[in-house]
């Protein structure tokens, strides 16, 4: 056992809010935990959240990473870079290989698991602007920031069975001038369902998009062949790809969509491995990814076995 990989209580794949706090929450139960982070997470996006409690004035994705960051490495807690390419069981645990940004890979072995890899939006092909949502000029989440756009005119991207439910969502909660974008794609509609939505007050735009104009943060115009169109608010909703690779070679239990299911305690149908944040089938929320940390690793904590005197 000489040459084996020294054994970590817990491997947590994505620095995350979700990932961060789990760490923070094992290392105060005083386990070994290492945290491996690709640098990719969708929190980094959000230009500015008003949800967040205790940030009245509202907090960028970017800072909270960083607070949360801070705050772990007040625990010895160190986000290492890199990207977890397998995950395996083992004696004892997992085995899983590790590959720095120059190309090196080692491996680390580990009692338990928690995957908070996240999810990656789906983003709208827009003629001239290339990553809209990194940019800030689409958004994608109207639970998160909805609010701030009462009364405003709001179109939707939608595509298939995509975008339908959250035009009806923004056109109930938030404002009368909802506009659904196909951008030229199909929309699976049920019978009826067109005739519903204008009469909720939704209108379908199927044409094209051939040109757009944005002024700074912001998209100010959208061209069709037929018509201009003005909007104060863009949101996409051309779903998720879940970032579930790993606990799917496992045979972790999951949805058509590829998100993973999980138990009450976040562990999923493998034992030992636990996932948090938006690779769960559920609500993808900041503070609902935290909350599933903290289950995670209270549970990790509790059934995790203690280090042999060897070790």
């Amino acid at each position: 056992m000489s040459d084996d990989p020294a054994i970590v209580d817990c491997l947590i794949v994505g620095g995350g809010p979700a990932g961060l706090t789990a760490a923070l929450y094992l290392k105060r139960f005083r386990r070994s935990v290492l945290v491996v982070d690709g640098g990719e997470s969708r929190a980094a996006w959000i230009p500015e959240s008003h949800n967040i409690p205790f940030f009245s004035h509202g907090i960028s994705g970017k800072e909270i990473l960083a607070r949360e960051r801070e705050h772990a490495a007040r625990y010895d807690v160190v986000a290492e870079t890199g990207r977890v390419t397998d995950v395996r069981k083992s004696e004892g645990g997992f085995r899983a290989t590790i590959e720095s940004p120059n190309g090196a890979a080692r491996e680390v072995a580990a009692r338990r698991v928690v995957l908070a890899t996240g999810a990656v939006d789906v983003e709208p092909d827009l003629p001239d602007v290339p990553d809209a949502v990194r940019r800030g000029l689409v958004r994608y989440c109207p639970i998160c920031d909805g609010y701030e756009a009462i009364g405003k005119r709001v179109a939707v991207i939608a595509r298939g069975d995509r975008g339908v439910g959250e035009a009806i969502f923004i056109r109930r909660t938030y404002s009368d001038d909802v506009t659904l974008l196909t951008l030229g794609e199909q929309l699976d509609l049920e019978p009826g369902q067109e005739e519903d939505l204008r009469e909720k007050g939704v209108t379908i735009v199927p044409e094209p998009v051939v040109g757009l104009d944005h002024e700074g943060d912001a998209i100010g115009a959208m061209r069709t062949a037929q018509q201009e169109l003005h909007f104060d608010i863009l949101y996409s909703a051309l779903g998720l790809r879940y970032r579930s690779e790993l606990a799917l070679a496992l045979g972790a239990r999951h949805d058509e969509r590829k998100a993973l299911w999980v138990d009450e305690h976040c562990q999923t149908s493998v034992k030992g491995l636990y996932a948090i944040g938006d690779v769960v089938i559920g609500l993808d929320q900041i503070v609902v990814g935290m909350g599933q940390a903290a289950f995670a690793a209270t549970h990790i904590h509790n059934r995790c076995e203690y280090p042999t005197e060897d070790e």
